[in-house]
C-alpha cells in the first residue's frame, strides 16, 4: 500500500525556493514581519535586492580595499565572532593589535628606542582616528591655556578646503572653528604660507592631507612644518601638526621613501591611517599613532575593569569587530615591505597606463600629479555639449562607476572624474576602461546636447527664447536625430 500525503502551503520542503509563498508577497519595509520564513527564503530575498548593487571590483570611485587573499578572508571569518573590546578574554587578539600599532608608527619614524612601545590604537576607519586625533590637540591647547590663566572657549584648527568631511564632523561636534585655506583653479590642495598667516594663538593645530580626496595629491608637509617652526619662534606658541595619511600613509614609505612628511617632522604629532584603503585590508579599521606619549592627554584615555583585567581604552565607540585588526596584521606580516612596496608600484604602472590612455583621446585634461595617490582626475576639454556629469552616468552602462564633481571653493566652477586604482584594477582592466571611455564619448557625440546646456548657451548669446520655442527646437533636433539613426540602420541592412 502507498502511503501519500497532501502537502499543506506551510510544507516548503517540497517547493522550490521561487515557487513558495515567501517570495510570491512583499515583505514588509518599515516594520517588523509577525511571522518567520524559513532561512533559505529570506537569504534569497535579501541576496537577490543586493544584485541590484554596483561591482565592489569596479567601482573606482572608492579608496576602500575590495580584494583580499582566500586565506585572510578565512582568517577574517573564523574570528568574526570575536568582540574586539574583550581584551581580557583575547589577549592574543590585543597583542596583534598593539604589534600593528608599533609597527605602523616605526613606519612612519616615530622616534622610539629599541623595544621601546609606540602609542596608538586601532579605530574603525580614518574618520574616527581623526576625531581621536583633534580631541588630543584640543585639551593640550586648553590644558595649557588654562595654566596661563588665558581663554580657553574659542579653538581653532587650520586645514585646506579640500579636506574630507570628517574634518567638517570634528569641528561641528566637538566646537572647534574650522579655518580653511581657499583653494585656486589649477592648484587644489592647502597652500602652506596661507595656511600659517591663519594660525593665531587660538589654533589647536594645523592639519596637512598626504593624499588629497580631490587629486591624490600630496601636500607640502615639510614647508607647513618649517614655516610653522619660524613662526612659533617668533611668537611663543607651540602649534603643532598633524597630518591626514588616510591615503597616502601606506603609499609614501613604500613609493616615495625620501619624502619628509612624518615623524622625522618635529611638529609632527600625530598621524593617522587607513587600513582599509592601502593598508590592503576591507573597511573598517583605520589606525592613529602619537610622535610620544606625552601627546596624548592622560585624562582622555578611561580605565575599565568589568570586563575581566584593568583595561585602558581611547576611542569613541566601544565594542567592535576583531577580524579587521588581524587582518591587518596578516597583510603586514604576509607582504612585508617587499611586497607593500611592489603592489604600490604596481598601482602607480597602471595608473600611467590609464593617464596616458585618457590623454591619446585628445578629449580631457588631467588635474592630478603623476605622483602622490595611484588615481587620476581629469576634466572634459570642451564641455559645452555635455559634461563630466553625463559621460559618469553613460559609463555605468558598461559596469564601471566613476564619481563626477566640483571641486571645493574657491574652484567650484571646476568639475573632474576620478579614477582611483587600487590593487585590483590590472593593466587589463585599465586598457578596457579607456576603450569604454572612447566609446562613451562617440556616443555623446552622436546625442544631442543636453536642454539645459542649450537654454545656457542662448541666455549666454543674449537669446532669450520662449518655451514653446525652445520645445519646438528640441523637437525638431530630436526628430532629425531619429530618421539619421533610421536611415543609417536602413543602409546596413
Amino acid at each position: 500500500m502507498v502511503l501519500s500525503k497532501t502537502a499543506s502551503e506551510s510544507d516548503v520542503s517540497i517547493h522550490s525556493t521561487f515557487a513558495s509563498r515567501y517570495v510570491r508577497t512583499s515583505l514588509p519595509r518599515f516594520e517588523m514581519p509577525e511571522n518567520s520564513i524559513p532561512k533559505e527564503a529570506a537569504y534569497q530575498i535579501i541576496n537577490d535586492e543586493l544584485m541590484l548593487d554596483g561591482n565592489p571590483r569596479l567601482n573606482l570611485a572608492s579608496f576602500v580595499t575590495t580584494w583580499m587573499e582566500p586565506e585572510c578572508d578565512k582568517l577574517m571569518m573564523e574570528s568574526i565572532n570575536k568582540n574586539y573590546v574583550d581584551m581580557d578574554e583575547y589577549p592574543v587578539t590585543t597583542e596583534l593589535q598593539n604589534r600593528c600599532v608599533n609597527m605602523i608608527a616605526r613606519l612612519f619614524n616615530a622616534p622610539l628606542g629599541d623595544g621601546e612601545a609606540a602609542v596608538g590604537v586601532g579605530t574603525v576607519g580614518s574618520s574616527e582616528a581623526i576625531m581621536l586625533a583633534g580631541l588630543a590637540f584640543k585639551r593640550q591647547w586648553q590644558n595649557k591655556r588654562k595654566a596661563q590663566g588665558l581663554p580657553y572657549d574659542k579653538p581653532n584648527i587650520v586645514t585646506g578646503a579640500n579636506v574630507q568631511v570628517c574634518w567638517e564632523k570634528f569641528a561641528r561636534y566637538f566646537e572647534v572653528e574650522l579655518k580653511e585655506v581657499k583653494l585656486r583653479e589649477g592648484y587644489y590642495v592647502m597652500d602652506p604660507e596661507k595656511a600659517v598667516e591663519m594660525v593665531d594663538e587660538n589654533t589647536i593645530c594645523v592639519a596637512a592631507i598626504l593624499g588629497s580626496t580631490l587629486t591624490g595629491e600630496f601636500e607640502d608637509v615639510k614647508l607647513l612644518n618649517d614655516l610653522l617652526v619660524e613662526k612659533n619662534k617668533q611668537t611663543g606658541w607651540d602649534t603643532g601638526i598633524h597630518v591626514d595619511a588616510a591615503s597616502g600613509g601606506f603609499i609614501a614609505p613604500f613609493l616615495y621613501p625620501e619624502l619628509e612628511w612624518d615623524f622625522r617632522l618635529p611638529l609632527v604629532k600625530s598621524i593617522n591611517v587607513s587600513g582599509h584603503k592601502y593598508g590592503l585590508v576591507y573597511a573598517g579599521i583605520g589606525w592613529v599613532v602619537w610622535r610620544t606619549k606625552s601627546d596624548l592627554p592622560d585624562e582622555l584615555i578611561f580605565h575599565i575593569n568589568y570586563l575581566g583585567a584593568d583595561q585602558p581604552t581611547f576611542t569613541l565607540n566601544f565594542s567592535k569587530g576583531s577580524s579587521q585588526v588581524i587582518a591587518q596584521y596578516y597583510q603586514l606580516i604576509r607582504l612585508g615591505f617587499e611586497g607593500y612596496r611592489n603592489v604600490m608600484d604596481n598601482c602607480r604602472e597602471n595608473m600611467m597606463v590609464l593617464r596616458q590612455g585618457l590623454e591619446k583621446t585628445g578629449r580631457f585634461n588631467i588635474v592630478s600629479k603623476e605622483n602622490g595617490v595611484p588615481l587620476v582626475a581629469f576634466s572634459l576639454k570642451d564641455s559645452s555639449c555635455h559634461d563630466e556629469f553625463e559621460v559618469a552616468e553613460t559609463l555605468r552602462r558598461f559596469g564601471w562607476i566613476v564619481p563626477a564633481y566640483t571641486m571645493p571653493a574657491d574652484a567650484q566652477h571646476v568639475t573632474v572624474l576620478r579614477v582611483v586604482i587600487r590593487e585590483d584594477f590590472s593593466r587589463t582592466l585599465a586598457e578596457r576602461l579607456v576603450a569604454d571611455f572612447e566609446k562613451v564619448l562617440h556616443e555623446l557625440d552622436t546625442l544631442p546636447a543636453r536642454v539645459h546646456a542649450k537654454m545656457a548657451n542662448g541666455k549666454a548669446n543674449g537669446v532669450k527664447k520662449t518655451e514653446e520655442e525652445t520645445t519646438r527646437e528640441v523637437t525638431a533636433y530630436w526628430k532629425k536625430f531619429v530618421e539619421t539613426k533610421k536611415s543609417n540602420k536602413n543602409r546596413i541592412c
